[in-house]
């Protein structure tokens, strides 16, 4: 089915930076695919974008079943025929906070959640949508990570992160960007650009209300990197859309 407008899927996108992400490219004449993984949320959330003007369709995602993955992949090429923007919002952080120096103390069980939702959903979910972004003109792909991924911050002697070493999180989010090194390079002579992004220290159930950032801020760097020319950065590691971040 041919569609002019972009198209864009945002993965937990029925609250926090997810929504206001769905928000905002709405705002940029984007068609939105809300997500979330009980039905009555996304309807909500799609249903209250759609009070703004916004077009939004609504879908259940567990991003951790494969079913669900595979069924938005249907969703989106029966209705749309391609997708032009695959937002990877959806992620988990500590259950204890995310202060902590005690790599050893993360437990089998921290490991294998934190990594299941953060990095092998989104990998899988990245693989199931890729033949529909390969029908866009401008397929762009972007992956919440954070600056607490960076391997050569963390490393630095007084680095300015070092009180926020939880090894589960943290190791995710570096693995989250090795994936954006290793899918950019794969896709780069396509239409796709391939980028993570850091949205900053924000208030939400993860960043606490200490955060200086509110959630519209923090939803602008990853709507301005979805919406990228061609002549923008691919494989890179984005911060306020004017700054790059080490990996």
């Amino acid at each position: 089915m041919a569609n002019r407008k972009k198209v864009a899927l945002i993965t937990g996108s029925n609250r926090g930076i997810g929504f206001e992400t769905a928000r905002q490219l709405g705002q940029q004449d984007v068609t939105v695919i809300v997500s979330a993984r009980a039905e009555h949320e996304a309807a909500e959330a799609a249903n209250k974008l759609r009070s703004e003007g916004i077009e939004a369709e609504a879908i259940v995602l567990d991003v951790t079943n494969a079913a669900d993955r595979t069924a938005a992949a249907k969703f989106v090429e029966s209705h749309y025929g391609k997708l032009d923007i695959l937002v990877n919002n959806s992620g988990v952080g500590p259950t204890d906070g995310i202060i902590g120096l005690r790599a050893s103390g993360s437990t089998e069980s921290e490991l294998q959640r934190i990594f299941n939702i953060n990095l092998f959903s989104l990998v899988a979910l990245t693989r199931e949508l890729l033949p529909l972004l390969k029908k866009s003109e401008a397929g762009r792909i972007v992956n919440l990570s954070s600056i607490l991924g960076s391997l050569t911050l963390q490393s630095m002697e007084s680095s300015p992160i070092a009180p926020l070493r939880k090894f589960a999180y943290n190791a995710s989010k570096a693995a989250v960007n090795m994936f954006t090194i290793h899918l950019a390079e794969e896709l780069k002579d396509t239409n796709i650009k391939v980028n993570s992004v850091h949205p900053g220290w924000v208030k939400t159930a993860l960043g606490s209300d200490a955060a200086p950032m509110s959630v519209p801020d923090g939803a602008k760097t990853t709507v301005a990197v979805a919406l990228l020319g061609s002549d923008s950065p691919h494989g890179r590691f984005i911060h306020e859309i004017n700054k790059e971040l080490p990996w």
